[in-house]
């Protein structure tokens, strides 16, 4: 018997309904395996399709074809390492998320997801069937088990899979990002290990797919415990794992260790690979969008730069008489430090002509939001023709804060198709501009250094629809109100437990009810990359007709 095995991680990059694409990439690890005399080369769950597919893969036309691809790839891989991938399998009229080993030639071993998470952006449930409990498979000499994803967040497959035999397992995973997740998995993975004896490899795919963004991380445990091998998060990487067998069992020889970036940083990235991902896989090449010389455009513009290159993001202020010269001299300095193309479109005559055409209707009433909201659709409508012109997806830039309360004007400022700071409150926007200011990193496009003057960041924060206008004239102080939105949000509370935390309880009513009576607004807003369990989409699934209120 052979007292080592190499296996070879492939961390990368699928693109949802791809399949040749994505096959093309397994064909480049398994090359990549057999130059490096790998025993067998490892894909993450349900690579072929991409994931999340959500209902797609219901369609019996895409998983036919994408289970066609899988046995495309066995016939190929006829000489050399073993592959595992992760797609669709139908058996008796039931679909499964399964995990395929192919060698020879040939599918020589099948495992069938067994816990379906039904939770957060998952509803596996009601995709998929759920498999048996199930033993481990052959590669060589090895005998290797695979909890697929949610099955290594439950300790009965796992035990199972040792009870039987295994002597390694191999956890490929579609984890998404969420802020602080690596802790999550470590310690999930860490009790698998412990409860097994086995070393673990926990192998997870990267890049955006919608309002996800899977984050890689991908590392190696050996029992008890240790980290052996850490992957870089974000990165593709193809990387290699050699285990080696003692007297006590399997044990992986100890290799690259990439530090995990602070959390600050990793939302950043995600925001950047969100973005890159979100328009390179729909299509689009470049961006535009409004730059009104306040923080939240600057820090969509910094992160655009950053993904696409400063060559690709065409920034335009869309001045009206409400905006101030320190605006109007801000915004262009931000162009400028981005190296982004910046236009000047003045709105006064085309709202002039608006204003006018509705005066015989508007007669007798007095000017208030209705016409505030005239000058923040018109720049919509401006943007929106530029979008469709010149081919530039349009981004809009309202942050959590905002989204939450409905501080936005709906097919106005709401107007476009990707929101890199859909879920980021205001006070950590100022954080990460700061930090952006302070930090560079090989992967952003954009320049080093104070991209975002200081007094942007600093100065109040101000829709300029009217006179003098603050945010504070609507809105409660950001840090009062991210403070009770990170309760009744991201925490579920209830107004008796935002009051116990300190809050007044006539602010903390006023917040429950802008969040309730935006739903509509959310419903039809712009995607945006998930930093949080709590994100507006699949993580928060409310009723937008909801007459409830908390009177705790």
């Amino acid at each position: 018997m052979s007292d080592k095995f190499r296996l070879t991680l492939a961390q990368m990059n699928p693109t949802v309904g791809d399949i040749e694409r994505n096959a093309e990439m397994v064909r480049k690890a398994w090359f990549m395996g057999r130059v490096g005399k790998s025993d067998m080369v490892a894909m993450p769950e349900m690579f072929i399709t991409g994931y999340n597919t959500q209902d797609l893969v219901m369609k019996p036309a895409f998983h036919r074809a994408a289970i066609a691809m899988i046995e495309t790839l066995a016939a190929e891989f006829y000489d050399g390492p073993a592959v595992g991938v992760g797609g669709p399998y139908v058996e008796d009229g039931k679909l499964y998320n399964a995990y395929y080993i192919l060698k020879g030639g040939k599918i020589t071993a099948r495992v069938l997801k067994h816990h379906l998470p039904n939770e957060t952006v998952f509803d596996e449930v009601r995709i998929f069937d759920s498999g048996p409990l199930g033993g481990p498979y052959a590669v060589g000499d090895m005998r290797i088990g695979t909890p697929i994803c949610e099955d290594a967040w439950h300790e009965d497959v796992a035990e199972t899979l040792a009870e039987t035999g295994a002597e390694i397992l191999l956890v490929p995973n579609g984890s998404p990002y969420f802020r602080d997740k690596m802790d999550v998995r470590y310690n999930h993975m860490v009790a698998r290990v412990v409860e097994t004896g086995l070393p673990l490899v926990y192998l997870n795919m990267v890049g955006g797919q919608d309002d996800q963004v899977f984050d890689g991380g991908s590392f190696v445990l050996n029992p008890h415990g240790g980290l052996a091998v850490q992957l870089p998060v974000f990165d593709t990487e193809i990387a290699h794992v050699d285990f080696i067998r003692g007297d006590d069992g399997w044990r992986a020889v100890t290799g690259t260790k990439a530090a995990i970036p602070d959390s600050m940083e990793q939302d950043y990235r995600c925001m950047v690979e969100g973005l890159r991902d979100y328009i390179g896989k729909t299509g689009f090449s470049s961006v535009v969008l409004g730059l009104s010389g306040g923080i939240d455009s600057a820090i969509v513009a910094t992160i655009a730069a950053d993904a696409l290159g400063p060559d690709n993001v065409r920034c335009v202020m869309l001045p009206s008489e409400f905006t101030s010269q320190d605006s109007l001299d801000d915004a262009e300095e931000i162009a400028q430090n981005l190296h982004c193309r910046y236009d000047f479109v003045p709105i006064k005559e085309g709202r002039s002509a608006i204003s006018n055409t509705l005066a015989p209707l508007f007669e007798g009433t007095e000017e208030g939001l209705t016409e505030e909201n005239i000058q923040s659709r018109l720049r919509g409508l401006l943007l929106m023709a530029l979008s469709n012109k010149f081919g530039d997806m349009l981004l809009t830039t309202g942050n959590k804060s905002e989204v939450a309360v409905g501080y936005a004007t709906i097919y106005g400022d709401m107007a476009g198709g990707y929101n890199p700071i859909k879920d980021m409150y205001k006070t950590r926007v100022f954080e990460v501009c700061r930090w952006r200011n302070a930090n560079i990193r090989d992967w952003m496009m954009g320049p080093e250094g104070v991209v975002i003057p200081p007094r942007v960041i600093d100065k109040p924060p101000t829709a300029e629809l009217r006179a003098d206008q603050k945010d504070s004239d609507s809105l409660p102080p950001y840090d009062v109100l991210d403070g009770i939105l990170t309760l009744l949000v991201d925490g579920d509370a209830s107004v008796a437990d935002c009051v116990a935390a300190g809050y007044d309880r006539d602010v903390v009513k006023r917040v429950e009810h802008l969040i309730y009576i935006s739903e509509y607004k959310r419903f039809q807003s712009a995607p945006g990359p998930r930093l949080s369990p709590h994100a507006f989409w699949l993580d928060r699934r409310y009723p937008m007709v909801n007459r409830w209120r908390d009177d705790g």
